[in-house]
């Protein structure tokens, strides 16, 4: 458990390692209420870099996440799910993974950055000018980024948002399939969350649409879905036969897998 001054004192000398240096996020005081969240977080469960017994590093790599996101995250809420609140918190049940469909980090980690939907995205932007993002982002060579608390919401899932934790991995495309480091890395990750939090579900992003009808799923728009293939139904079955002593479900209807 961290005390109260051993945190003020980490945030101190975050602040002036901030000044001294050129840092590329929005604010520094938007960085450093991301180090908050994530430092109180800490406190209370434990450092994400030892609670199991993997070789897991996480980086910090916050996306902007300021009042704006914060007020279009409570909109996205209401308007989608009927949820009202006055926060963007949500209690984590289920991890999602996906693939960007991007062949690199820095166009991946650029999509998810700005807290409002940029115009390219017409087929989502019906829903609310929310960007998409994840609470985590692998790079190809198993690098972890950790892009936002695992506690607020983001948009990464339809329906299902309000109780997921998303991991994106960089790739997926024809040229780009994702690699045996970010598939080791998302073993480790999948493990630590399942530690920290009482995570039940585990599903590829290709899989959402199978909760509709189940008690999680609350979007409210029949209509609205979109088709998706990430991240391969090859790297869901070879990760959930790797994490089977973990007993996680997938979607309603398949059948729990178990260690042998």
């Amino acid at each position: 458990m961290h005390s109260k001054n051993g945190i003020v004192e980490v945030l101190r000398i975050e602040y002036i390692r901030l000044k001294l240096i050129s840092v590329s996020f929005k604010t520094t005081s938007s960085y450093l209420l991301f180090l908050l969240l994530i430092t109180f977080g800490l406190a209370g469960c434990g450092s994400s870099a030892t609670v199991s017994k993997t070789t897991l590093k996480i980086q910090d790599t916050p996306i902007v996440f300021d009042q704006e996101r914060i007020e279009l995250s409570r909109a996205y809420l209401r308007d989608r799910y009927g949820i009202v609140q006055n926060d963007a918190t949500i209690r984590p049940q289920m991890v999602v993974v996906h693939w960007t469909a991007i062949d690199n980090f820095k166009e991946s980690l650029e999509a998810f950055y700005p807290p409002k939907l940029p115009n390219s995205r017409p087929d989502i932007s019906s829903a609310g000018s929310l960007n998409v993002s994840a609470h985590y982002l692998v790079d190809r060579d198993g690098t972890v980024h950790r892009l936002m608390p695992d506690t607020l919401m983001a948009r990464h899932v339809i329906g299902l948002n309000h109780c997921a934790i998303g991991i994106e991995n960089v790739g997926g495309t024809k040229d780009t399939p994702l690699t045996k480091a970010q598939f080791q890395a998302n073993l480790a990750l999948v493990k630590e969350l399942s530690n920290k939090y009482s995570i039940k579900y585990l599903i590829g992003h290709y899989e959402y649409t199978l909760f509709e009808g189940h008690e999680l799923w609350k979007e409210l728009d029949a209509g609205y879905r979109t088709e998706k293939t990430d991240p391969g139904v090859d790297f869901m079955q070879d990760l959930r036969k790797e994490l089977s002593d973990l007993e996680l479900k997938g979607p309603p209807g398949q059948p729990i897998t178990t260690a042998q």
